[in-house]
């Protein structure tokens, strides 16, 4: 059964820098050896994460890159801006507004600080129910 994990984000280091969070999630599937996707909202994004992944952390290396040439196979943590056709890995971190579709395990969604942007997050949990995932939330 596909699951989908929604991360809500509390503690104050998060909610200054909600990206901070995605590296952590990130840092956990490279420590366990599975190929993560991180479907990013777009181009700045994608470039921040990127930024973000060689330096929140002085002690961790976590090879990544931006999707975009034929060397993406071999990036343990890809990530992808919504112009690239890229393949579904078995981790997926979601960073955009719709519910990701089909040909992942599991999906992990993050979800803001702020109350007002929580309403979308809420549909995509109700749609992931009934799509018959196994639906959690964990805070953060």
């Amino acid at each position: 059964m596909p699951r989908a994990d929604f991360y809500l984000i509390q503690k104050p280091r998060f909610r200054e820098e909600p990206l901070l969070l995605v590296c952590e999630l990130a840092r956990k599937a490279h420590d366990a050896d599975l190929p993560t996707l991180v479907l990013a909202r777009d181009a700045q994004q994608a470039e921040q994460l990127d930024d973000l992944l060689w330096s929140f952390d002085p002690d961790a290396y976590i090879a990544h890159q931006i999707a975009g040439d034929d060397e993406d196979e071999l990036a343990p943590v890809l990530i992808a801006t919504p112009d690239t056709d890229t393949p579904m890995r078995a981790l997926v971190i979601n960073l955009r507004d719709a519910a990701v579709g089909d040909g992942f395990d599991r999906v992990l969604e993050v979800v803001p600080a702020d109350d007002g942007a929580r309403g979308p997050l809420r549909e995509r949990w109700k749609q992931y129910q009934a799509r018959g995932f196994d639906v959690k939330k964990h805070d953060m």
